[in-house]
């Protein structure tokens, strides 16, 4: 407290405060009789002068208004410094008034309030309006790009104060999507109309760029992407707050993606928690080089975890990591190895020479196709077995926590990667029965954006070489998640976590794999005239939909809204010795029949569809 008093009595900011205090506290006597002060009350008022300052100084002070930056002063501020004058004159009321001064006028206390409240507020408004006014003019006109606002009113004003800290653009107009909203004004900036006339304002404004302040998911959003792609108009919009809290992130406008789009409600964490479970730990991450075990990695180092260890097999992705994290959180000690899951003694060997308390298991082969044919084996070497080995070596080490990434596709299988899966989610739980001081859960989700080997990346390959975009049919649907939301409710997951408990994220409404494409095609600012879309029909083991099982009859609530907690039968107790043996006598090269024969055996809900050899 007395640190505090003493910044603010050092701050620059006070000797024009109280300069202000004292002329509001003399004006107060002025006003009060009308400009005309007779002697006695001239003396009351020079005797009060050092009293009536102190005491409003102290509350100035005890409200930290001296510590207020007056170049960037706004309304939290001047809600603070309107509380420190209350304060302030109710100390001057009771000081003046304890000395019981003879026909002392009241009213003085009330109208020098109000004066040195709209003498501080005023200083500072004017100050940060120089300011502003001296900072736009030191930059060269023809410097700024005139820019044009997609919103509505409110949109347009969070808009506007975020731009304030971005250099190189000028708010020309604001087009809202709501017909009421049609000349109003946001911070001195005009609605010129409505969305459906935007190249037209665009062409009066002599605006190319058009930022959309509109929250990710909105429908006029869409509508403004879908119509006005293509017609040479920039469309812009604001970083996203998880991208804004990434280390060395700069607020700069960027290009509308495509899960700007598809709009999902950013996650709630539990924040105390997560940093109560990572914070100074040891953290081990499988796969830790792919799409979902990098962004794992940047979470937990985000959460201060001390020592993360990196597992991965492909040497490449483990370097670009490497570079990376050491880049981005150089205070963190991070270790990478190139190592294989399915090896269980240097699995082993790594987790003895760090102890982790907790354990991401993100490695797995996913490409449903690829593992379909020619590759089930490796499937089920890496899904499973590898599963195995990771999940027993967490136990062995008394790691505190184990989580799997599962997959959708685990839910009623119909090719051999979500069979392998829903077979590893069982070998989780059994291993969770061995060792009962480590908490095993496991996670379910859909398609995640932008990971390697999904859609997005390939029809923007097809899209940059000019089509066409191959879907593999009209209807086929999947639910998508972005990758930070993907690896944000794994952790949280993990947090929340019963032992051999699987949980079910809520992926939101499916979306069409080929509106995906079109508002893919849309983002490149091309046409489907341009850039055709081709259906090759579903491939071995394709689904049209995807289940996850996320209503009431198969899934139990969870306290987090985006998690539930899926209802499964109990697994064999032999499964994880059914694995080890079936793959010991399999040898290389096990018969593909053979291969899906067995799996069906231990997930009975596999059904595998016809493939073609």
């Amino acid at each position: 407290m007395l640190s505090g008093w003493g910044k603010g009595l050092r701050s620059k900011s006070w000797l024009p405060d109280l300069v202000l205090i004292v002329l509001a506290w003399w004006a107060a006597f002025w006003l009060r009789f009308n400009l005309t002060v007779p002697q006695p009350y001239r003396d009351q008022a020079l005797q009060t002068t050092p009293l009536a300052l102190l005491c409003m100084a102290v509350g100035l002070l005890l409200a930290r208004v001296p510590r207020q930056s007056w170049r960037y002063v706004g309304l939290a501020d001047l809600r603070q410094l309107a509380g420190g004058v209350a304060l302030g004159a109710l100390l001057t009321t009771a000081v003046v008034m304890g000395s019981r001064p003879q026909g002392f006028p009241r009213s003085v206390f009330l109208i020098s309030g109000v004066l040195a409240l709209l003498a501080l507020a005023g200083a500072r408004a004017t100050w940060r309006t120089l300011a502003e006014y001296t900072q736009a003019q030191a930059r060269p006109a023809a410097a700024l790009q005139p820019l044009l606002i997609v919103g509505t009113i409110d949109e347009a004003d969070q808009a506007l104060r975020t731009l304030k800290g971005v250099e190189g653009w000028q708010v020309v107009g604001i087009a809202s999507p709501r017909a009421q909203d049609a000349g109003r004004t946001v911070q001195g900036v005009r609605v010129l109309g409505g969305v459906e006339a935007l190249d037209q304002l665009a062409r009066a404004q002599q605006a190319g760029t058009v930022l959309l302040a509109s929250a990710p998911g909105d429908l006029a959003r869409r509508d403004v992407l879908m119509r006005w792609s293509g017609s040479g108009l920039n469309l812009l919009t604001l970083p996203t707050a998880d991208e804004l809290l990434r280390p060395g992130a700069a607020t700069r406008l960027r290009q509308v993606r495509l899960e700007d789009l598809l709009g999902r409600t950013p996650v709630q964490l539990d924040a105390r928690g997560l940093a109560a479970l990572f914070s100074g730990q040891t953290v081990l991450v499988t796969g830790a080089g792919g799409s979902i075990g990098s962004e794992l990695c940047r979470q937990v180092a985000r959460l201060g975890v001390a020592r993360l260890v990196c597992v991965d097999v492909s040497e490449y992705a483990t370097y670009r990591l490497e570079q990376e994290l050491r880049q981005a959180f150089p205070a963190m000690e991070g270790v990478y190895y190139t190592a294989n899951v399915r090896e269980p003694d240097r699995l082993r060997a790594i987790a003895l020479a760090h102890l982790p308390g907790v354990v991401l298991h993100a490695a797995a082969y996913k490409h449903v196709p690829l593992m379909e044919t020619h590759n089930e084996i490796e499937a089920l070497r890496t899904n499973v077995l590898g599963t195995l080995h990771a999940a027993r070596v967490a136990g062995e080490v008394g790691a505190a926590r184990f989580v799997l990434v599962s997959t959708d596709k685990a839910v009623n299988p119909t090719n051999v990667m979500g069979a392998t899966k829903r077979l590893a989610e069982q070998v989780v739980q059994a291993v969770a029965r061995e060792f009962e001081g480590t908490q095993y859960v496991s996670v379910r989700f859909g398609n995640v954006l932008g990971s390697s080997g999904s859609v997005v990346p390939l029809f923007t390959t097809q899209i940059e070489l000019g089509g066409p975009v191959t879907v593999t049919h009209p209807e086929i649907v999947r639910y998508f998640m972005t990758i930070p939301e993907a690896a944000q409710l794994v952790l949280q997951a993990g947090l929340m976590g019963r032992s051999g408990q699987i949980f079910v994220l809520d992926m939101g409404e499916p979306v069409k794999i080929v509106e995906l494409a079109r508002l893919l095609i849309r983002l490149s600012g091309k046409t489907e005239a341009e850039v055709p879309i081709a259906f090759t029909g579903l491939r071995p083991g394709e689904k049209l939909y995807e289940e996850l099982l996320a209503d009431d009859e198969t899934t139990e609530p969870t306290p987090h809204p985006k998690l539930r907690v899926a209802r499964v039968s109990p697994p064999a107790d032999d499964v994880a010795a059914a694995v080890l043996a079936w793959l010991a006598q399999a040898g290389a090269a096990p018969g593909p029949a053979d291969l899906r024969g067995w799996l069906h055996q231990r997930v009975p809900e596999y059904q595998a569809q016809p493939v073609r050899f």
